[in-house]
């Protein structure tokens, strides 16, 4: 059970991911992120999440990958995270960020689950599933674009945005502005 605000959103947005990490079946199933597979998908969120958790001053262990399977390995990973976010001590800090200054509490949430939602799509598309986003999950990866503004489309980080119909849905004119065909 959460202990926090911060926690709890961190758990909300790490839940669906996990389930997801659960039923891949093919880990060397390309994603859309070009010249990802399915298990380096996951390796760059780990990664990010470790390095970001890192830069703060916290260890997130790593979880040797030859011991257990990629499923077990993410849940004891997000396990840590989840810990770290439930931390006022590590979440209340202030810190700078590209979008301006924030408490460590709100990178997490801004910048990191951002990427679990997004990339819950690319994973899930790995494995020929449709995911679909909530409205809560859209409004939070919007306001999250608009707050990397152009910096978003930096080589390495999203495709340029794809041109979709008029009246297309939502969730397909949100995964077009993050570089991604629905």
């Amino acid at each position: 059970m959460a202990t926090t605000e911060t926690e709890a959103r961190w758990d909300a947005a790490a839940a669906p991911f996990t389930a997801l990490v659960q039923a891949v079946a093919d880990w060397d199933a390309p994603t859309p992120c070009d010249g990802w597979t399915a298990a380096d998908l996951l390796d760059h969120v780990v990664t990010a999440e470790r390095d970001f958790a890192a830069r703060q001053g916290r260890e997130v262990p790593v979880f040797d990958g030859s011991r257990s399977p990629r499923h077990l390995q993410w849940i004891k990973h997000e396990a840590a995270m989840s810990a770290l976010a439930g931390d006022p001590e590590f979440t209340q800090r202030a810190m700078d960020t590209a979008v301006g200054a924030m408490t460590v509490g709100e990178a997490l949430l801004h910048f990191h689950v951002f990427d679990l939602i997004v990339h819950r799509w690319d994973l899930a598309r790995s494995q020929g599933v449709d995911e679909q986003f909530t409205d809560a999950e859209m409004d939070h990866v919007e306001a999250a674009l608009e707050s990397f503004g152009e910096r978003a489309y930096t080589p390495g980080i999203l495709g340029a945005a794809i041109p979709v119909a008029d009246g297309a849905p939502r969730q397909e004119r949100l995964l077009a502005r993050l570089g991604r065909r629905a």
